[in-house]
């Protein structure tokens, strides 16, 4: 929101107008300065279904609001305001009507205002033509301030979860198996050859043994995991617009330059 008072008041003319209440009330039309101040005073608003009439609202507390221009007045009483002539100038009987339907006080003597049209350039502040201006124009121009703040871009998280797969391993094992050996007789072994009958009919038994696979899981750990943030730097191109002040200088014999 920026205070009417401190713009360039030649930005508000063609803004619509608008009562505290945000009902509309006309279009800005112009804007009249006291004489001796030299500040604005009052904001022309054209009114009426095809803008034919107008209407004249103090600027004071006036602000600009979503591109209106609020006034501190309801609707009605600024269309029960006097009417008077939007001829450029208010004469002092003419402010002196306003105020009193207003009911507030004139900013400086009652010596009448007048419009903007050929005291107010277009650019910051009031720039006058006459005996008491000074000999240089001061020429302004916006602009640009870029900085940077920290903002949250997204968030980061580890999640651990549990997944199966198929191992295969191979793993050696023994196991006897039998044999059948055939040797002959000597004195060594010749008693236990001959411990048994002649001739007879039996059975030998021998247990085989072998190794048995036994699987058993256990779980150890592996690896740590954490996050960690790394910066980087990009350029980012902003585009802004910005206004700037210029001065022309007419001369009818060298032409025209502009600063």
């Amino acid at each position: 929101m920026t205070q009417a008072e401190s713009s360039p008041v030649a930005d508000l003319i063609n803004h619509t107008a608008v009562d505290s209440d945000g009902n509309e009330i006309g279009t800005v039309s112009d804007v009249y300065l006291d004489n001796e101040t030299n500040q604005p005073e009052w904001l022309a608003v054209t009114t009426g279904q095809f803008g034919s009439e107008v209407s004249f609202v103090p600027i004071a507390g006036a602000s600009l609001v979503d591109d209106n221009v609020m006034v501190g007045y309801a609707k009605s009483q600024i269309e029960d305001a006097p009417r008077t002539d939007a001829d450029g100038e208010l004469s002092p009987e003419d402010e002196d009507a306003l105020y009193t339907h207003y009911g507030t006080e004139p900013l400086s003597g009652t010596t009448g205002v007048q419009t903007t049209d050929d005291r107010v350039g277009d650019g910051q502040g009031y720039d006058t033509s006459g005996a008491e201006t000074d000999d240089a124009m001061t020429r302004s121009e916006e602009q640009v301030d870029v900085s940077t703040g920290t903002g949250q871009a997204g968030t980061a998280r580890l999640r651990k979860w549990i997944e199966t797969e198929d191992v295969q391993m191979t793993v050696p094992i023994s196991r006897e198996k039998a044999r059948m050996v055939t040797e002959p007789i000597t004195d060594a072994n010749r008693d236990a050859a001959t411990s048994g009958g002649d001739l007879t009919e039996e059975e030998h038994e021998v247990t085989l043994t072998e190794e048995v696979v036994d699987v058993d899981k256990r779980v150890v750990p592996k690896e740590r995991v954490r996050l960690e943030t790394d910066v980087e730097t990009e350029e980012v191109t902003v585009d802004e617009q910005v206004r700037k002040e210029r001065i022309e200088m007419d001369d009818d014999n060298s032409g025209t330059s502009t600063s």
